[in-house]
């Protein structure tokens, strides 16, 4: 049996004028986008290999930057300019635009003091007091505390964008709603190496938070319902270990803030 040559770069043109660019092009970038964080934004890279080249003796600081920051870049700025000046998309449709804010202010408001509360629980632990902020010397200095998280937040937005704003808002003339379900399965398969409970629950928020999303018409709203947990255990946990303060009461809460104001 021969095979028509011919007949299959025909109907391989033929397939290729059926596909969307931009939906390719936002697909193949967002797999690029992993690769790239994983060999090059690794911190013991940075530490190892770029840290001696500016001269960085202490890369303790800078190492959590460098994954943060090149996050941030792969994850937000990047593909924000691929949809914006790549393909003209204007702000609104790349999420970016303030969509429903009046709903995303909403679910904020019930969402947050959830987590401000919960946190603060967690945060008597001393197993969590030994893990947060993941870069120890942050809870011993406001300055480092500051820069750390500041890059934190970067490194959410690069988080989110890539899968709530790039790949959601960049494959829906392509998938529609179905790009909920899209945007859900790469970001959950992230989640293999962590603990059981977390990688099957990563399924379900990949989808649910993506829901949001779409709802809100603006991908905004995952920074805070993703990041604040991280962020407010890091806060709470260094307020106890520059105070000593312990107990989940009022009582404690009041401790630590005169504490902290001494």
């Amino acid at each position: 049996m021969s095979l028509n040559i011919r007949g299959e770069l025909s109907r391989a043109q033929s397939a290729l004028q059926r596909v969307d660019l931009q939906t390719a092009v936002v697909l193949l970038f967002a797999a690029l986008s992993i690769i790239l964080q994983m060999k090059f934004g690794d911190r013991g890279l940075f530490r190892r290999e770029i840290a001696p080249l500016l001269g960085i003796d202490q890369p303790g600081l800078a190492s959590w930057i460098w994954w943060f920051g090149m996050q941030g870049f792969l994850g937000f700025i990047l593909p924000v300019c691929i949809l914006r000046f790549g393909f003209k998309v204007p702000v609104r449709g790349m999420g970016l635009g303030r969509g429903d804010h009046k709903f995303a202010l909403r679910v904020a408001a019930i969402y947050l003091p959830v987590v401000l509360i919960g946190t603060w629980f967690l945060s008597d632990s001393a197993s969590f007091q030994e893990n947060y902020p993941h870069f120890v010397p942050a809870s011993q200095d406001w300055g480092v505390f500051l820069v750390y998280e500041a890059f934190f937040l970067f490194y959410w937005m690069g988080w989110e964008y890539l899968w709530r704003g790039f790949v959601l808002f960049g494959t829906a003339r392509t998938f529609g709603i179905m790009a909920i379900f899209v945007q859900a399965v790469p970001f959950a398969i992230l989640h293999f190496d962590k603990p059981l409970p977390e990688a099957l629950l990563s399924i379900v928020g990949g989808v649910l938070i993506g829901a949001l999303v779409w709802r809100a018409k603006s991908f905004w709203i995952a920074v805070p319902i993703h990041a604040a947990q991280m962020l407010i255990i890091d806060l709470w946990c260094t307020f106890r270990i520059r105070t000593g303060v312990s107990g989940k009461g009022p009582a404690a809460l009041l401790e630590m803030f005169r504490a902290l104001g001494e």
